[in-house]
């Protein structure tokens, strides 16, 4: 799907001999449905307006990576989603970002944000013309040479810091460096190098390792991007204590994301882990009973069910929560029941596993290694063929061969015939075999020279 400000016939899904995404070459950073990054979508789109509705004033533009900002349209320009718009920074110059939401939605956005209509002070200047978008891409495209020059210097002056990503202003004038480190950095002596080499306005920013997954992408354990660059805004923490209470293994290098932390996708189920732990007894790890004492094994928190096992026993017995429940009270009054029964009976579940399902072709279409049979055995006959050619052309016994070798007492064959010759000396192992015809030949060539050497007497 094309996005909808591309000048191009290219969508956002294809890419170039670069491997840049083609359409609006926004790098995969459109902001229409074609690129999935930070979208909002607008479900106030195909409503009937009233007549007398005055729209909002207020949109939101988006900008390079997860950043976003509101700002009043004074001029009421006329403006759609994805379109570019030259915006009023927050120091001096001007910027170019992307419509990212327009009408009433903008109010629930603000909502959202904490941000009162008051609050926005910034104001949109126009529409970018040739020269605007020509000074816009040509900032873009100094962004990663400047990164990777950046990157020198901070490791010339030795300093523990990691910058990520280079974000410059529409007009060229501003560049921001966004870095990580694990403290404070004296980066003064770097702002001044810096400020030398590419002349421009520097504005360093410290993010954390999220924000910074958030800006640079990637793809996640689950196979899909990042949802924090995709859609997720706001960070809320993440403790061990999540995967705990969803029986998770304490494993670092399963829960950890891209960013080394915790993924914050452990967040998204826990509310429903924690309703349906409200129902299973947390203290309970043994039953006592005159068989002996059986000891908790696992917990299925949906299904309301705890197996139990005694020592040196294989079978695990499956006790819904409300019997443990009755079990576990009687064991407080000293009582010890006889024996305790699994609700559910292993006898089915073996037999559900040794079930062979038979699965139809509903589609209609035949298997897909229907023809490897066929060519299997084109390919033994050939193979067949061909063996029997290079037998006869190396001159080994083949079966017809040896069907024609004399036996003992038969009278000689004839020079014509096909005899097989007897291997030399030098030839004892079979890797100078000659072929007949030239052994033939040379036997008939000695026969003319016995005739020369010794005449007959007339």
């Amino acid at each position: 799907m094309g996005c909808g400000s591309c000048s191009s016939g290219g969508g956002c899904g294809t890419t170039t001999a670069n491997g840049t995404p083609a359409g609006c070459q926004n790098n995969g950073s459109c902001m229409t449905s074609g690129c999935n990054k930070l979208d909002v979508y607008d479900w106030l789109s195909d409503m009937d307006m009233p007549s007398n509705y005055k729209p909002f004033n207020i949109v939101e533009v988006r900008f390079k990576g997860s950043r976003k900002d509101f700002f009043i349209n004074v001029d009421n320009i006329y403006l759609e989603m994805g379109e570019m718009v030259v915006v009023e920074p927050s120091t001096g110059g001007y910027d170019v970002g992307h419509i990212s939401l327009t009408g009433e939605l903008v109010r629930l956005q603000l909502k959202k944000n904490n941000v009162t209509p008051e609050m926005v002070t910034k104001k949109i200047y126009r529409k970018p013309n040739e020269v605007d978008v020509e000074k816009y891409n040509a900032a873009k495209d100094l962004e990663w040479e400047t990164m990777h020059k950046a990157r020198k210097l901070a490791l010339d002056l030795g300093l523990s810091m990691k910058i990520s990503d280079v974000d410059y202003q529409g007009d060229k004038t501003k560049a921001t460096f966004y870095y990580t480190a694990e403290g404070r950095v004296d980066f003064r002596e770097l702002i001044k190098k810096m400020a030398e080499a590419f002349r421009i306005r520097i504005e360093m920013r410290q993010i954390g390792m999220r924000q910074e997954a958030s800006r640079l992408g990637g793809i996640g354990s689950c196979g899909r991007e990042l949802c924090c660059s995709t859609w997720l805004t706001d960070f809320k923490t993440v403790s061990t204590s999540a995967a705990r209470y969803q029986n998770l293994s304490l494993n670092t290098l399963k829960l950890a994301g891209q960013c080394g932390k915790l993924k914050c996708c452990l967040n998204y189920e826990l509310d429903s882990y924690m309703d349906a732990l409200k129902d299973i007894p947390n203290n309970i790890d043994r039953i006592e009973t005159q068989k002996g004492v059986a000891y908790l094994q696992k917990t299925d928190i949906f299904k309301k069910m705890m197996w139990f096992s005694f020592p040196g026993a294989e079978n695990w017995i499956a006790l819904p929560v409300q019997q443990v429940k009755e079990l576990v009270e009687m064991n407080k009054q000293g009582i010890k029941p006889e024996a305790i029964s699994s609700a559910i009976d292993t006898d089915e579940i073996k037999e559900e596993k040794n079930i062979n399902y038979d699965y139809e072709n509903v589609v209609g279409q035949d298997s897909l290694t229907r023809l490897d049979d066929r060519n299997k055995r084109k390919k033994k006959r050939k193979t067949k063929s061909n063996t029997v050619k290079t037998e006869n052309k190396t001159g080994q016994k083949t079966e017809k061969a040896e069907q024609n070798v004399p036996r003992q007492g038969a009278k000689p064959q004839l020079a014509t015939d096909t005899v097989a010759p007897t291997a030399s000396k030098d030839n004892k192992e079979g890797t100078n075999n000659r072929p007949k015809k030239r052994f033939n030949r040379h036997r008939n060539k000695n026969k003319g020279n016995n005739n020369n050497t010794a005449p007959k007497a007339e």
